[in-house]
């Protein structure tokens, strides 16, 4: 055979090999892409994404989307080939596995903490909302969590309201674990409560609940011992004084909260925050209306723009990264606040784009 035919031969197989070695070995790494995205103020699977009633609400237009990232599963094993090639789509970002999976954390439980998330930026989104518009929420401490196996576990329950402990009025969630931890381990404390069921019962008949019930725990060792504990975690629950509804599933994560928090503000105004444009945008939020950076940044404008944005209202913490990589007629319009989005969406409304707080690489 011929030496240069051999040659040949020899590098097509040995191109072969690495192919088959590049398939079939998996590499330690995740892929993220640009996920659908969704109008806050339209509708989902047939139903309104934000439905209210018991308030007076208001017709809307335009867009204000919020957009997701698409992740593949921790089970997933990808290989070699794949790895490069999302390495060289500019849409897609390729990261070590556990960037998105850390310690070892499965799917099923990656997918409840996205949820419990999700649920905890849908009720900050309300609060926030409605305390853009000046609308005051009650807010109470509860039992949010009860521990398998410590004293509370059978005496308080998940969603009991917590009025007082050993007499002293609770505020915060804080209050409880600062007058528990008065008593040593062993002793007896007393909590004050309205049993969750009633609770919610008073709070579908928008009336304040009259039953209370009072349940003495002996406390224990803290697993660091060095302070007594009854084996709970409080909590804030909001009491709205009309009903917010938000539907969407499939969905988790923080980040949709600020979109969330302006389209139940554009439902409850006359005028449309929108005036008819196509806006998404991103970013957690509190209950003071406090917007917080996300992850995913670069994916998120790529999925805006091609559903068709021309805005992005972008949380300020993610602005310099948004802003070296922004795809070409979008927007970027930097917020802090609820309160900073919805006075740029006037701007907007009024063409005074020039004033607009936009984000830059600085």
């Amino acid at each position: 055979m011929p030496r240069r035919t051999a040659t040949m031969l020899a590098s097509t197989l040995v191109l072969i090999c690495l192919l088959i070695a590049g398939v079939l070995i998996p590499v330690p790494y995740a892929e993220m892409s640009p996920g659908p995205t969704v109008n806050t103020l339209g509708e989902a699977r047939g139903e309104p994404v934000l439905s209210i009633s018991g308030r007076k609400t208001y017709p809307t237009d335009g867009h204000l989307n919020m957009t997701t990232v698409r992740v593949t599963s921790a089970d997933y094993k990808m290989n070699a080939v794949e790895a490069v090639y999302g390495w060289l789509a500019h849409d897609n970002v390729v990261v070590p596995h556990d960037t998105l999976y850390p310690d070892g954390k499965t799917e099923e439980q990656s997918s409840q903490e996205n949820a419990e998330e999700f649920s905890q930026s849908q009720e900050s989104a309300k609060v926030a909302a409605l305390g853009e518009l000046g609308i005051p929420v009650t807010s109470r401490v509860i039992v949010a969590t009860v521990v398998k196996d410590s004293p509370a576990e059978g005496r308080l329950h998940a969603g009991d309201v917590i009025r007082a402990v050993d007499g002293v009025k609770v505020t915060e969630p804080g209050d409880v674990a600062e007058q528990v931890t008065k008593r040593k381990p062993g002793q007896d404390v007393e909590f004050t409560i309205v049993p969750a069921k009633e609770a919610a019962e008073a709070e579908k008949a928008r009336k304040e609940p009259t039953v209370t019930r009072k349940v003495v725990i002996r406390t224990a060792t803290s697993k660091e011992g060095d302070r007594a504990v009854v084996g709970i975690q409080a909590g804030t629950d909001h009491v709205f004084p009309f009903t917010i509804d938000i539907n969407l599933a499939d969905v988790g994560g923080p980040s949709a909260g600020l979109m969330f928090a302006l389209g139940i503000v554009d439902k409850l105004t006359p005028e449309s925050l929108t005036d008819g444009r196509f806006i998404a945008g991103t970013g957690t939020i509190d209950d003071k209306g406090r917007v917080g950076p996300i992850g995913g940044i670069d994916m998120k404008l790529v999925g805006a723009r091609k559903a068709g944005a021309e805005y992005f209202l972008t949380p300020a913490d993610n602005c310099a990264s948004a802003a070296s990589d922004t795809p070409d007629g979008l927007t970027l319009i930097k917020v802090d606040t609820i309160d900073d989005a919805t006075k740029s969406l006037e701007k907007l409304r009024k063409g005074d784009t020039a004033n607009l707080p936009r984000c830059t690489t600085g």
